[in-house]
């Protein structure tokens, strides 16, 4: 059966995806294109149609940012895939390891909202931002990724509510576990005598982990006219998480 053409609800919009090279944000820039949107994506690796950019390095942040403004003439839809996952047991832990996790999970996706915040007003834009189950509630062996994406969930509903007489919405999606190489990679540095135990206790009612797509429909409908009376919001897609 051949696939059904997609809705073309981004027709010339003018959109921006970060950790685009590869994962949910490889599917979510695919998506928007498919949808009619001129797209400029980033990620800190290097690929095809992907503009390189460590987003947590300010000077390489801001010279994106410039060129994306440059080659769009503007933005209406910011979206905030980019993010890190390092399991490490407390033991284990160390300030550098929970500065990278703040740096690129919440700091880059704030400073991005800030320096496209002028472009976004311009064009009653919106900004959709992947926070994740982990922000709001705890994981063990996970406690930089649940406390830097609890801090993107808290920073972008401030944002919703700063934008919102400016007619700028902006909206979090809070997958559960899903199909990446992030994911899937990130519990391979714990020790053999790892409680596992504790880790099964956060599992879904449907089990195994979810194609990207189903995350990407998600921050797909946010950042559409279809969901235009909505911001602050977190739509969470976990196929159902036992807390």
């Amino acid at each position: 059966m051949s696939e059904q053409p997609r809705a073309q609800r981004f027709t010339d919009r003018r959109v921006v995806v970060t950790g685009a090279a590869g994962g949910l944000g490889q599917v979510v820039a695919d998506l928007f294109r498919q949808e009619g949107a001129r797209v400029v994506a980033t990620d800190v690796v290097p690929a095809d149609g992907v503009t390189a950019c460590d987003l947590a390095d300010d000077a390489a942040r801001d010279a994106f940012v410039n060129g994306a403004l440059k080659e769009l003439g503007g933005l209406d839809v910011l979206c905030n895939v980019a993010g890190i996952q390092k399991f490490a047991e407390l033991g284990a832990l160390s300030a550098g390891l929970l500065r990278k996790h703040f740096d690129v999970n919440a700091l880059a996706p704030l400073m991005l909202a800030q320096a496209f915040g002028d472009a976004l007003v311009e064009s009653k834009g919106n900004v959709v931002s992947v926070a994740s189950i982990s922000a709001v509630m705890g994981q063990p062996y996970n406690a930089p990724y649940c406390a830097s994406k609890a801090a993107l969930l808290l920073g972008m509903r401030a944002l919703a509510v700063e934008f919102a007489t400016k007619g700028v919405r902006v909206n979090c999606v809070s997958p559960g576990g899903i199909a990446t190489p992030m994911v899937e990679a990130a519990a391979a540095g714990l020790p053999a005598d790892t409680n596992w135990d504790l880790v099964a206790r956060s599992t879904s009612v449907i089990p195994g982990f979810m194609p990207p797509q189903d995350v990407a429909e998600a921050l797909l409908y946010l950042a559409s006219d279809a969901a235009a009376s909505v911001t602050g919001a977190n739509l969470v897609v976990d196929r159902g998480v036992v807390w």
